[in-house]
């Protein structure tokens, strides 16, 4: 199950002694805290605490540039302006917290993003439940042909019943060894520290992540993508409709500058320049490589 009774209670205690606070509240934040949004078979996302809202991004921007700001109108064409151009302290001064529960596998491509404080699970201190990521059938998909770490069809008939058995078989096998080695008959069994290395990467851990903004939007940026694995994608896809609650100006400013927009290279803003005054630009008189042109094409569709 993706939250424990234990969690629930929790959640539900939390969630029914409201304070009150002379601190910034974010309103849409508010009807998001504590509670766990399902992911996957038996992952959450949740969001444990926060800090700061809009007005915070565009507090810090006044104080930081004065005057350079004035000419903007209102708060929610700051928080464009800065976004536009690549501002990023203004947006480090909100952070949140959350509570994620995903398989060892997504979490280890999680971490990757460094930028953010971290506290996992113990698997030396503490025993794993037996849960396991199990895809469903319609992301049990082939390697691509084309990408090295993409997927190709979606695998069907007795070949996705085969590779199930044996994701579904070989976790349970793992665990029952684990548990073995932690407790023999009633003996002392193998540290837990040792004995967790012999899990699989589909096993679920569970830790608190605590960012801000500037470099979660870089977080969600490349893995809400569609590029991106599906298992850690809809963890961020989760994240952004949180997010766009939190903070309604600067998450519709990144889906514009950032989700929605491109950036062009020197030679790519040449060729477009060159395109609008009438002129035939091949990938031969263009300056770029097959593979720059073709990645161009596809963003001028």
């Amino acid at each position: 199950m993706p939250v424990t009774p234990e969690q629930q209670a929790e959640i539900d205690a939390l969630r029914s002694a409201p304070r009150q606070t002379l601190r910034a509240v974010s309103e849409g934040m508010e009807s998001h805290l504590y509670t766990a949004y399902p992911v996957l078979d038996h992952g959450f996302v949740r969001v444990i605490d926060y800090m700061g809202d809009d007005a915070a991004i565009c507090q810090a921007a006044r104080v930081s540039y004065g005057k350079g700001t004035k000419s903007v109108q209102n708060d929610e064409g700051l928080i464009r302006y800065l976004m536009r151009h690549w501002h990023s302290t203004p947006f480090e001064m909100c952070e949140i917290k959350l509570h994620v529960k995903l398989p060892v596998f997504v979490a280890r491509q999680w971490i990757r993003h460094r930028t953010a404080n971290v506290n996992e699970y113990s698997a030396r201190y503490s025993i794993l439940d037996r849960e396991f990521y199990i895809p469903a059938p319609e992301h049990l998909a082939a390697q691509s042909v084309v990408n090295n770490q993409g997927r190709g069809e979606a695998l069907t008939g007795d070949e996705a019943a085969r590779v199930l058995d044996i994701l579904k078989s070989d976790a349970n096998r793992a665990y029952d060894h684990y548990e073995s080695m932690i407790s023999e008959d009633g003996q002392q069994g193998l540290a837990r520290e040792l004995a967790r290395m012999n899990l699989p990467a589909n096993i679920y851990t569970q830790w608190y992540w605590k960012v801000d903004l500037h470099n979660l939007f870089h977080f969600l940026r490349l893995r809400a993508d569609s590029h991106a694995q599906y298992e850690i994608r809809v963890y961020a896809e989760e994240i952004c409709k949180i997010v766009a609650d939190w903070v309604p100006f600067a998450y519709r400013a990144f889906e514009d500058y950032r989700m929605g927009g491109e950036t062009l290279s020197a030679a790519a803003l040449d060729c477009v320049r060159r395109m609008l005054k009438g002129e035939t630009v091949t990938q031969e008189n263009s300056g770029m490589s097959a593979r720059e042109w073709r990645e161009l094409q596809e963003v001028l569709g």
